[in-house]
């Protein structure tokens, strides 16, 4: 899962993105106004935690952005004003969330999982297609009653990716942004892209799962259910 941090506080970003990284999130920072709109304008996240307070704006034109964009990432405010005002307005703009600094961490972590898991597993842990499920609380996978073992948490983020995303082309540069986030930029020959794909088709074979990942050539994958 993806999270875009918007935070002009470079030691309090550092700390959340540290502390999710350990949780398996994907994060990346944005300390300005201008750059958190660079970022929503060009990539998707499964959570955007935002900072009211920016040095060149607000995190109010963030959610009009968002908004006009018909962008449909959930976000959590994060601010050091504890203002019904302040609520009311995010709220109204469509924010789904408003967490008062300062906070703990762990607090942080399970309320971007119950967004996550409102938005995009309908207020559950599991996912399925088919007889294949992931449960995101857990971080496992399975096939019928057999757990799919010895994912990596790249793997595993690889295949919920797919999963959420299905009869959708997704390019080897998607895929590296949204494995990578900023540090995309490592995967520029995509080989590392095309290992990853090919241990998850290993390992969904092995308890005999369909082969729901297809190459397109040229492209990318797909994740659909036609078995060649």
């Amino acid at each position: 899962m993806k999270v875009l941090i918007i935070e002009d506080n470079k030691d309090l970003s550092d700390s959340i993105k540290s502390y999710l990284s350990m949780e398996e999130y994907v994060c990346e920072q944005a300390l300005t106004e201008s750059v958190a709109l660079e970022k929503i304008s060009l990539y998707e996240y499964d959570c955007i935690l935002l900072d009211i307070s920016l040095p060149d704006g607000n995190g109010f034109t963030i959610l009009e952005e968002l908004n006009r964009l018909n962008k449909e990432e959930g976000v959590i405010i994060i601010s050091a004003k504890d203002s019904v005002d302040d609520r009311i307005r995010g709220l109204g703009y469509g924010a789904d969330d408003y967490l008062t600094k300062p906070f703990h961490l762990a607090e942080l972590a399970m309320r971007i999982l119950a967004l996550i898991r409102r938005r995009k597993f309908h207020r559950n842990n599991r996912m399925a297609y088919g007889d294949l499920c992931v449960n995101l609380r857990e971080k496992k996978a399975y096939y019928g009653t057999n757990e799919i073992k010895q994912l990596s948490g790249r793997e595993f983020e690889l295949l919920l990716f797919f999963m959420s995303s299905p009869n959708r082309v997704l390019t080897k540069g998607v895929i590296a942004e949204h494995l990578m986030g900023d540090n995309a930029d490592l995967y520029n020959n995509h080989d590392v892209i095309y290992a990853h794909v090919k241990n998850l088709r290993r390992k969904l074979e092995s308890v005999n799962c369909p082969n729901y990942i297809k190459t397109v050539y040229g492209m990318g994958y797909k994740f659909e259910n036609i078995i060649s």
